[in-house]
């Protein structure tokens, strides 16, 4: 059996930094006290801010200017959809307002593919389509369906749908436990999914992109439910 890795202080530091900007307490475009108050604050050194600063610079949340200080990145105004896995495992609520992309994205996604994918193209979704049915376990059957999804958007022959379904499934995918409701069943998930892999491979623009709007309100409602 695999370790678990341990949380370190850094890590601990982060996740209450970053706990600390997305519910206000250190508001967008403010500048965080000086690193010396701050590190006595949190009871850590400076060594250890700095290393926890650096992260949530990385992740888009503060920007440190030499000689002037750290201040809170207006991340609603100026951030990318990068930040949604963060802000998911803030606020659920995010899930919603993810779902509702999803299913516009979706179903455009669904008739571009309609219009642009070849025959490997129809050839591969069908067998990922089967592996939704044959995978094991709801979590399993999540991830098959995922793929589904994926290759949706690469036969669009667009990358920038192929990028944006990928920023979707990475938003929600770290809570999907919560979200495994329209799983559970490998036989109901595969027949729920399959109208829309048909449709693209016909051809029909129109009824792939109906088809994939009904699968995503579908599922988002189950899985909307099961969140809650």
């Amino acid at each position: 059996m695999e370790a678990l890795p341990r949380e370190t202080i850094v890590d601990v530091l982060e996740s209450r930094l970053r706990e600390d900007i997305l519910a206000g307490r250190h508001p967008a475009g403010s500048y965080l006290p000086p690193e010396r108050q701050l590190a006595d604050g949190y009871g850590v050194t400076r060594t250890t801010l700095k290393h926890a600063f650096g992260r949530l610079v990385q992740a888009g949340l503060l920007e440190t200017r030499h000689g002037v200080g750290t201040r809170v990145r207006d991340y609603a105004r100026l951030g990318g959809a990068d930040l949604l896995p963060m802000l998911v495992r803030h606020d659920a609520k995010w899930v919603r307002e993810i779902f509702e992309v999803r299913r516009s994205v979706g179903a455009l996604i669904a008739e571009r593919a309609a219009a642009r994918a070849t025959s490997k193209q129809h050839a591969e979704l069908r067998r990922l389509l089967d592996a939704v049915r044959e995978a094991d376990g709801a979590d399993a059957v999540q991830l098959a369906d995922v793929e589904v999804h994926r290759a949706l958007a690469r036969a669009t022959g667009n990358r920038v749908y192929v990028l944006l379904t990928n920023t979707l499934f990475n938003a929600y995918l770290p809570v999907r436990a919560a979200l495994s409701g329209p799983f559970t069943d490998p036989e109901t998930a595969h027949r729920r999914l399959a109208p829309v892999v048909e449709a693209v491979a016909s051809g029909d623009g129109r009824k792939a992109h109906a088809a994939a709007d009904a699968y995503l309100r579908d599922t988002e409602k189950i899985m909307l439910e099961g969140l809650a």
